[in-house]
């Protein structure tokens, strides 16, 4: 008998897939294990197989290459050559209301329009801009500027830590290890009229709905705080002396965040309707951005770990996302989450609560400023941090302890050794 393949629910979020491409083709043979598509979802693109059970000719393809479906919907049927499947695709379209599949990618007849002519399409983004430290309004040591170069890096991006705002080697190996990666500015020749209507990504579709519901129906307050950073970069550079595993203000972060939440268990929960769960382990999420939109992978048990391990994990993590090599195990059981944009050259934000966590943590750049110790201005290294609390679950007073202990590991790392 004809056995039918559907759509699998490759998430915890998935509600549709894409076939981004089939390995196989009608009359092909299929066999215990076999490798039969590639699904895009809306968090990475996937290899799908064949189940124990599922052998036989491919009698019938449901999803093109590049079109959605829903999950449970027809993928595939497989059965006896030759085996009459009209029955079972009849019996399938009386049972599931119509479905539109839409192309994931642009296709000829979605191209940019212009009033009252075509628009020409969009040139290639020409090579990156040339830092502007080499005109003289950035300042950067020459072996910042090296390194920068080395790195591909655009000196535009990085705020500098050294005297006077200026950019040092350290600022340019923060960036280099920052998990969150996107291409610096460009200029782009556009059209001088019309418009370019692009396809919305499985990703983006799923971010705009999770963020949206998060947004307006989360009751959003905000608590922000300045963190003296100048132990922070004492301390890591005595680390990174030392270790193999060169260590980022992110890992340390993600240390500080972790310890916190074990001390105030509160902010480490989810607001669950009729029950608001306190989370005892720490998994900590962490943004990264894509080409298609922003991942979050986990550190599990992130209070448990050493910063050289948060360091590693990280980074694998943040390449993965990059080579859509994630799995779902990566993204999944976060308890909390953190958004870092320090190393645009962002001061301080706000950020939308990552479902199902209440609470989620931005993180701006370390700025060089004016501070006053001990009666006197000396220079200062300060970082803003702004978290985001669902009002339903944590209360001001419980953000403000949270911030409170956040501050103290970051301003004495030391102890978030004990």
């Amino acid at each position: 008998m004809a056995i039918v393949i559907n759509m699998p629910q490759l998430s915890d979020t998935m509600t549709e897939g894409v076939v981004a491409k089939w390995h196989i083709k009608i009359g092909d043979v299929v066999t215990e294990g076999m490798l039969l598509a590639e699904i895009e979802t809306d968090k990475a693109t996937l290899d799908f197989e064949s189940f124990p059970g599922q052998e036989g000719e491919l009698l019938y393809i449901g999803t093109k290459e590049g079109e959605a479906a829903p999950v449970n919907s027809i993928l595939a049927i497989i059965g006896e050559k030759g085996e009459d499947i009209s029955a079972l695709l009849t019996a399938s379209a009386a049972s599931e209301s119509p479905v539109e599949l839409k192309p994931s990618k642009e296709t000829d007849s979605e191209k940019a329009v212009s009033t009252p002519a075509p628009a020409a399409p969009i040139a290639p983004a020409p090579a990156a801009l040339a830092p502007l430290a080499s005109t003289g309004r950035i300042k950067a040591s020459p072996l910042a500027k090296s390194l920068a170069a080395d790195k591909g890096l655009s000196l535009a991006g990085i705020v500098g830590s050294g005297e006077g705002g200026r950019i040092v080697k350290r600022d340019i190996e923060v960036a280099a290890a920052a998990p969150i990666v996107a291409s610096p500015a460009v200029a782009q020749n556009y059209p001088s009229s019309g418009y370019l209507d692009t396809p919305v990504s499985q990703m983006r579709k799923v971010i705009a709905s999770r963020l949206g519901e998060s947004k307006f129906s989360a009751p959003h307050f905000y608590v922000s705080m300045s963190i003296d950073m100048g132990a922070a970069m004492a301390s890591r550079s005595l680390l990174n002396a030392e270790s193999t595993v060169k260590i980022s203000f992110n890992d340390m972060v993600v240390k500080a965040v972790a310890k916190s939440l074990k001390k105030h268990p509160a902010v480490n929960s989810s607001w669950l309707g009729d029950v608001i769960r306190t989370n005892y382990d720490v998994h900590v999420g962490i943004a990264v951005a894509v080409e298609d939109g922003l991942l979050v992978p986990v550190v599990r048990h992130a209070d448990a770990k050493s910063l050289s391990d948060i360091s590693t994990e990280v980074k694998s993590f943040a390449q993965r996302a990059r080579d859509k090599q994630l799995q779902p195990q990566d993204w999944e059981g976060n308890t909390f989450t953190i958004s870092n944009l320090g190393m645009f050259g962002v001061e301080d934000f706000t950020a939308i609560i990552n479902p199902p966590d209440a609470c989620i943590l931005a993180i701006g750049g370390i700025q060089s400023v004016p501070v006053v110790k001990d009666g006197e201005v000396v220079p200062g290294h300060v970082m803003k941090v702004t978290l985001s609390c669902d009002h339903r679950a944590v209360d001001g007073a419980t953000g403000s302890a949270f911030l409170n202990s956040l501050k103290a590991f970051l301003e004495a790392p030391v102890t978030m050794l004990l």
